[in-house]
């Protein structure tokens, strides 16, 4: 895949699957900040941890689905320590964080609210949401292979199933 053949593009800085760019968020890799704070909290409820424990359990209990990056979290720490919810204390030369007395009543307070990783982007981590994109990804690379080496009849009979697929995918939403 070292060309663009037949006009076929969506090889830009975020590689040859860069055109899913924003599929993460429909079916659920990325969370809002929100949720990335009630995540540290109901975390930071049940054990101290530092940072990248938090980051770790966060994508382990979202089945992989949610992988917040250090760029998300350690800010949320901070911002969650300056109101006073979250303590930070060393601990073997690690920054260790746990639950201020006012941060186990914010818990409390969201009692009512499903954990953020078992809802990451409105899709249930208990649902095929993984092995639904990972077939996303392996479609996205026959599609890319086909359209970057296939001959002008191999990419259009690409194109009339990608045309289909895409009709039978929204008859599946139109279903009861």
């Amino acid at each position: 895949m070292t060309g663009h053949r037949h006009g076929f593009g969506g090889f830009g800085p975020r590689g040859p699957l860069g055109f899913l760019q924003g599929m993460g968020e429909a079916v659920g890799q990325r969370a809002r900040r929100g949720d990335v704070r009630l995540g540290v909290l109901r975390l930071l409820s049940e054990q101290p941890m530092h940072g990248y424990q938090i980051i770790g359990e966060l994508s382990a209990r979202s089945g992989g689905a949610w992988k917040p990056s250090a760029g998300s979290v350690y800010p949320t720490l901070q911002m969650l320590a300056d109101e006073g919810l979250v303590l930070a204390e060393e601990d073997s030369g690690k920054r260790v964080f746990r639950l201020s007395e006012a941060g186990r009543g914010a818990v409390e307070e969201t009692a009512d609210q499903p954990d953020p990783w078992d809802v990451v982007g409105g899709q249930p981590s208990g649902s095929d949401g993984h092995d639904y994109r990972e077939s996303a990804a392996k479609l996205a690379r026959a599609v890319m292979q086909v359209g970057a080496s296939g001959t002008p009849d191999q990419v259009k009979a690409g194109q009339d199933v990608l045309n289909d697929a895409r009709k039978r995918l929204y008859a599946i939403l139109a279903e009861d």
